[in-house]
């Protein structure tokens, strides 16, 4: 016997590259997700993940009970849909996935706010640390910042975030500052690993010139960008991160810009659905949510453009 419970927590764990994600995103304990992992492949009496040192990979039979649990449960949330939509109110559950820094500090209080206001929806959001699997069908409204691969996607703009070259006052006391791109070949550099981007190629243009690439040599490296941003301000090296996550730092002057006139490829929040087609009255709703919320950039303090 399979339930839809069952069906969610495994779109759930498809949607992550390890146990440890899947129980973040949950909000269990690890010990929690091998436990249930375990006893549903006992009913099922197939191995549906593999594990590994480097994460978790679906086996076949793991990735057919991913596609079949997603389109069951997408028809389920169409019914729901189309039951509330009789009765004229927004209902059934709303599934937010967003990056796990900018999700804890920007997303999760307007993913409740939201269902505070809607008591017929309920609502989930999703935290990840490695890229997210664009192509699953578990989630309504995606928040992504950066380059998007996935061209078939809806994208509704959120808020300009650009990507800031800096480092602590410590750290250039030490060092200096550099002076052109290719000067970082010869500075301590804190690489984050994210969105799958080959993270020691950083390019930056200046005015309508042709774009430079610098291939650095990271002395650090993490893919959490609290780490990266940690270690810049403990004055361990050259960090480039989103404008979200270090303008208060520049602010406060813990962290000082660099390269003044050159600029790296902007990084924009947006926010992602699959089809501009006949969105259900919750993930309308939430939209509009989003978009009144940033209307006001916060890491700017004014409105966009």
């Amino acid at each position: 016997m399979i339930t839809t419970d069952d069906l969610r927590f495994f779109l759930s764990l498809a949607a992550t590259s390890s146990l440890a994600q899947a129980a973040r995103a949950l909000d269990v304990t690890p010990p929690a997700v091998t436990q249930r992992l375990h006893a549903l492949e006992k009913r099922l009496g197939v191995r549906l993940v593999n594990r590994s040192g480097r994460g978790t990979a679906l086996t076949d039979e793991g990735r057919l009970l991913a596609l079949r649990a997603g389109q069951i449960c997408g028809e389920l949330n169409e019914l729901a849909d189309e039951l509330a939509g009789r009765r004229g109110v927004v209902a059934g559950h709303l599934r937010v996935v967003a990056p796990l820094g900018f999700g804890q500090r920007y997303v999760a209080g307007l993913v409740a706010g939201f269902r505070d206001g809607q008591a017929d929806v309920t609502a989930s959001l999703t935290l990840s640390d490695g890229p997210p699997r664009l192509a699953s069908d578990d989630w309504d409204v995606m928040i992504h910042i950066g380059e998007l691969r996935d061209s078939t996607l809806v994208a509704y703009p959120l808020a300009p975030n650009r990507r800031i070259l800096c480092a602590s006052p410590a750290y250039l006391a030490r060092h200096g500052a550099p002076a052109k791109p290719e000067d970082l070949r010869d500075h301590d550099c804190i690489a984050l690993r994210e969105n799958e981007e080959d993270v020691t190629l950083w390019r930056f243009k200046r005015g309508r010139g042709p774009a430079v690439g610098v291939r650095i040599a990271p002395v650090l490296s993490s893919n959490a960008g609290a780490v990266a941003v940690a270690w810049a301000l403990a004055g361990h090296g050259i960090v480039a991160r989103s404008e979200w996550d270090v303008a208060e730092h520049v602010k406060a002057r813990t962290l000082v810009p660099l390269l003044a006139g050159w600029n790296l490829p902007e990084a924009n929040v947006v926010a992602l659905v699959k089809s501009r087609q006949e969105l259900p009255a919750r993930t309308a709703g939430f939209l509009a949510h989003l978009r009144a919320a940033f209307a006001v950039t916060p890491w700017r303090d004014k409105p966009q453009g």
